[in-house]
């Protein structure tokens, strides 16, 4: 064992003690069958900090200023391990895996085989499945050498594990940057061919979490087509342009504008994914959500070739975080990705890891203020 990964584990036994200067550690509680989880909090110099707990690789809460210097907490989640194994949890700002969004009919096909999933969304598989999806599970966390600013999360995941194929070790890092960015970066090896696409799931509100509408919130987003979906939110397979239709976001546009237009439909309010602009250019802006009364600014970037807007629509009035409540579209999520089901059309980018290969992703979330 490492030096520094040993002193690192020693430290999670100690109630809360400083790791460096921008890293703490400290116990989380346990999950419901008796596993610790612990919580690593970044912070940089500029004071924003960034809470992550083990369970699920889950970031908890994310300080950021506001136009005055008004320090909020951004992201929904809730005190404590118990909250996050409710049904009030709706993948509060988990890494979801080991394929996130839906898998049309709980399966697919790969090198001939039929490989059977769970089916956890009417007759779908949604964001991995059920007990062992990467949202659910505890991860091992570390302080990684070569990056002094980051915390490293691992979990391998068996063969048939969740109905997949393949022995394969997971690994995200957050990172909160001196430029205001709370970086993840993920990797993923495997010993089979097997679907990966992951993503964070965190939903934001920037009046804080707690706020009662996102729809006050402007958004842009840098694309110009979208996937289209059936009734049950699968993708068709075609390619389609925005324009002309209420998920024209290339130019900033309120996100209550024109959402009653998505309301009657199968995805009751904003759940699409968009083929993002500029891919196979790499790490690039994507998207841009302001608060126009406070002033701030989340800028997205990434390297992947969609991104998922979803509008909160599920959320019930469940109590979150310091007892306060989460209404209906009072989060919203930005989910870099690739696009749903795309194990099914051979027209989407490939998700299919080779062995030999790794899965890699970076995404960003860059904070700003505007006066």
């Amino acid at each position: 064992m490492r030096v520094r990964t040993w002193f690192a584990t020693f430290l999670l036994s100690l109630p809360c003690v400083t790791v460096n200067a921008e890293i703490t550690v400290a116990p989380f509680g346990k999950t419901a069958d008796g596993k610790p989880v612990e919580q690593y909090t970044l912070t940089n110099a500029n004071g924003l900090t960034a809470k992550i707990i083990t369970r699920g690789a889950t970031l908890r809460s994310l300080m950021v200023p506001d136009g005055a210097g008004r320090m909020d907490d951004v992201v929904l989640g809730f005190d404590d391990v118990a909250g996050y194994e409710s049904e009030r949890n709706q993948y509060f700002g988990c890494i979801v895996g080991r394929v996130c969004n839906r898998i049309a009919d709980a399966e697919f096909e790969l090198n001939g085989e039929t490989y059977q999933l769970e089916a956890n969304d009417g007759d779908n598989t949604l964001h991995g499945g059920g007990a062992k999806s990467l949202d659910k599970v505890v991860w091992e966390a570390s302080l990684p050498e070569d990056q002094p600013d980051a915390v490293e999360f691992r979990y391998f995941s068996g063969d048939g594990e969740e109905g997949f194929p393949g022995n394969v070790h997971f690994t995200v890092r957050y990172a909160l940057t001196e430029k205001n960015s709370l970086a993840i970066s993920y990797k993923a090896t495997a010993d089979l061919e097997t679907p990966i696409n992951m993503t964070n799931h965190a939903y934001f509100n920037l009046s804080g979490a707690g706020a009662d509408t996102i729809l006050d919130h402007v958004l842009q987003i840098e694309a110009r087509q979208y996937t289209p979906t059936d009734d049950e939110l699968i993708p068709t397979g075609q390619v389609a342009d925005v324009q002309g239709t209420p998920l024209d976001f290339r130019q900033p546009t309120s996100i209550g504008k024109r959402i009653e237009q998505v309301d009657k439909t199968a995805s009751i309010g904003y759940d699409h994914n968009w083929v993002l602009d500029g891919q196979g250019s790499g790490v690039r802006r994507v998207a841009t959500l302001s608060h126009p009364s406070n002033g701030r600014v989340m800028n997205v970037l990434t390297d992947q070739p969609g991104l998922q807007f979803y509008s909160g629509n599920f959320l019930k009035g469940q109590q979150g975080k310091q007892g306060k409540t989460y209404a209906h579209r009072s989060g919203l999520c930005l989910e870099a990705q690739h696009y749903p089901d795309s194990v099914h059309h051979d027209s989407f980018p490939s998700i299919i890891l080779v062995p030999g290969k790794t899965y890699s992703q970076t995404t960003l979330y860059q904070f700003a203020v505007k006066p």
